[in-house]
């Protein structure tokens, strides 16, 4: 119940009320709406979370044209940080559509609030002590930034994964550029809608001609230059990565 009060050992509520100073602190990012509207600060500290996570936490943002590789990268690097006992999750820009992000379209205005409401959900993992893995195309440069701007400097990490278009046309798997090229998709990413490159990404994956495997093995290197992961742990051996 909302209402009830819980009490500890000592006979003293948990859910004492608290001077509002000390009761919430600053929102990580953003201004509501409403003035009534206050953060809540956790008990347990993002630090205590990476403590027991066995590392630090990030966000990983991949970006790129439509199969350009973003989701396989990503994909294939959860899955080794995965056996390596790492605590990670993927975000991915389909699926985002399939449920927080489905009454948005592909305008420039919901593009944007898209990209958006994915770095608020990035920002939560990530104070929650996981690293983040965010496949996007996200298209626009200001975007992008703004994403970066929510988080602490070196704990983002922008990947280009470079393709060129005819390599991505060619790999369409879904058919999607067939269909935009015939017209039936509007506002398409590469054909009918820009893609700003990034112009200094903390990576680049030259996913249209580099294996997976190498590209996999420098994305965990740059994890491990940074701190985020420790490069001595073995993987499947079930232990901590930090």
């Amino acid at each position: 119940m909302e209402n009830e009060r819980l009490s500890d050992e000592g006979g003293k509520s948990a859910f004492h009320d608290q001077p509002i100073q000390q009761a919430v602190s600053q929102p990580l990012a953003g201004t509501p709406a409403s003035a009534n509207v206050l953060w809540h600060r956790s008990t347990i500290t993002r630090a205590q979370r990476e403590e027991q996570n066995g590392h630090r936490s990030a966000v990983l943002w991949f970006t790129g044209l439509p199969a350009s590789g973003k989701s396989t990268l990503a994909y294939a690097v959860e899955a080794r940080l995965y056996r390596r006992g790492c605590r990670s999750f993927v975000l991915d820009g389909d699926n985002m559509r399939h449920g927080l992000c489905a009454d948005l379209g592909f305008s420039v205005r919901d593009r944007r609030e898209n990209i958006r409401r994915v770095g608020e959900v990035a920002k939560l993992f990530m104070e929650a002590g996981m690293i983040v893995l965010a496949a996007f195309i996200s298209p626009y440069r200001a975007d992008r930034q703004r994403v970066r701007g929510m988080i602490k400097n070196g704990e983002f990490l922008e990947i280009y994964c470079n393709a060129p278009l005819e390599i991505c046309e060619a790999r369409d798997v879904k058919g999607i550029y067939k269909r935009a090229r015939a017209g039936a998709i509007a506002e398409f990413t590469g054909i009918s809608s820009p893609y700003e490159i990034p112009e200094r990404p903390d990576l680049i994956m030259e996913t249209g001609w580099r294996d997976l495997e190498t590209c996999v093995n420098l994305v965990i290197g740059e994890l491990e230059r940074r701190g985020v992961i420790e490069s001595s742990v073995q993987e499947g051996k079930g232990r901590p990565c930090w």
